[in-house]
């Protein structure tokens, strides 16, 4: 469970209702402002399909042992310091990669030698969208993002999403939305309960 005891109130607002799980353990917040963002996130990745929970490792591992590689999942950390955890089927195997999570942000450590390497994001899913190939055009040496494990160096590439539950039309629609930028860029023009629906899903994936 998030917590951050001078904003309990928050717990009633709309972010928050009867559907809405939060991660099992227990992890103390440093300001409103990160409060608001992990509440944010936990309401997308709920939307999304591809977030299972407080599943285990052990059981993350074995859902996607027999899938492709780049495959991948959210679910929560087993560590009280971090809330999510991507587990993504590599070249080498099953990584479980905790995310990180400070003030403002949401970030991978994949290079430890270089601890300003890893780009940030308001939201688990931005995070997500960056290590997919489509988001970066044609991907080649000079971008590909690496794992390191063991002593072995591993490309991170999420390809596809490991989904726990069906998704409806309507979220389909918005994914193929998000997915274009021109049809994105003209928002504006849309009918305001279609703009709201929009902006509470804003990714692609």
């Amino acid at each position: 469970m998030v917590t951050y005891s001078k904003f309990d109130s928050a717990m009633s607002s709309s972010l928050l209702d009867s559907n809405m799980r939060l991660p099992y353990h227990f992890k103390t917040l440093t300001s409103k402002a990160q409060y608001q963002m992990v509440l944010t996130t936990i309401h997308k990745l709920q939307e999304s399909g591809f977030y299972w929970g407080t599943i285990t490792g052990k059981e993350a591992n074995a859902m996607l042992v027999a899938e492709a590689t780049g495959t991948f999942l959210i679910r929560d950390s087993s560590d009280n310091r971090h809330l999510f955890t991507l587990v993504v089927k590599t070249a080498s195997g099953t990584k479980n990669l905790r995310i990180q999570c400070d003030a403002a942000s949401f970030h991978l450590q994949t290079d430890p030698k270089n601890l300003q390497s890893a780009p940030r994001f308001d939201c688990v899913l931005k995070l997500v969208h960056h290590y997919m190939p489509q988001s970066k055009g044609n991907t080649h040496s000079g971008n590909m993002s690496y794992i390191y494990s063991g002593g072995e160096k591993i490309p991170l590439e999420l390809i596809r999403p490991l989904s726990c539950s069906l998704s409806t039309l309507q979220h389909l629609c918005r994914k193929t939305v998000n997915g274009h930028l021109d049809i994105s860029s003209k928002r504006d023009q849309l009918p305001h309960p279609l703009k709201e629906f929009l902006q509470e899903y804003d990714a692609p994936i």
